[in-house]
C-alpha cells in the first residue's frame, strides 16, 4: 500500500471539524448580518455552558478555563447586553450569570439559523442521509458527557 494513500478513517476527524466549522461560520455570518457582530463562536459555547444560570467559577470549570478567564468572557457578553449578573438566592456573596432577553433572542436566532443550515445540508445530501448522519453521531456519542471545555481541550 502506498504511503500517499491515507488509511480509511484518517480524514474523519478533519471532515467532522470542517463540517462543524462550516456550520458555525455560516451561523456567525447570519448573526453578524442581524446586528450581532461581536458575538464569537466561544460565546455560543459559553451560552450553552451558562444554561439557565451559573456562577463565574462554575462557568470557568465548565469551559475548562480559570475563573478570571470566565470573568472576562462574562464581562464582554455583559457589555454587549447578552448576559447579566443577578444575586444568587442561595449565597448572598455570589452572583448568577443569566442570559438577558437580548441574549435569549440571540440564542433563538442562532437556533433558527442552525436549523436553516441543517435544511441546506439535507437538501444537498438528501434527508435520509442527513437523518442517518445525525442518528449515527448520536449513537456514537450517546455514552459521552456533554462538555463545554472545547477551548481548553484544543489548547491542552
Amino acid at each position: 500500500m502506498s504511503s500517499s494513500i491515507p488509511p480509511p478513517g484518517s480524514d474523519l476527524p478533519l471532515l467532522l471539524l470542517l463540517g462543524f466549522r462550516a456550520l458555525i461560520d455560516d451561523v456567525h455570518t447570519e448573526l453578524d448580518a442581524a446586528g450581532h457582530p461581536s458575538f464569537r463562536p466561544l460565546h455560543g459555547v459559553a451560552f450553552k455552558a451558562i444554561g439557565d444560570g451559573t456562577t463565574a467559577a462554575a462557568l470557568g470549570r465548565r469551559l475548562g478555563v480559570s475563573k478570571q478567564a470566565a470573568g472576562k468572557t462574562i464581562e464582554g457578553l455583559e457589555r454587549d447586553g447578552y448576559v447579566e449578573r443577578v444575586p444568587d438566592p442561595e449565597d448572598a456573596r455570589s452572583k448568577i450569570v443569566k442570559l438577558t432577553a437580548r441574549g435569549a433572542e440571540l440564542q433563538r436566532l442562532a437556533y433558527r439559523v442552525m436549523a436553516e443550515q441543517r435544511a441546506r445540508w439535507a437538501k444537498q445530501l438528501g434527508e435520509e442521509k442527513m437523518a442517518a448522519l445525525e442518528e449515527g453521531l448520536r449513537a456514537i456519542t450517546a455514552d459521552r458527557e456533554v462538555r463545554f471545555d472545547i477551548p481548553a481541550w484544543f489548547n491542552g
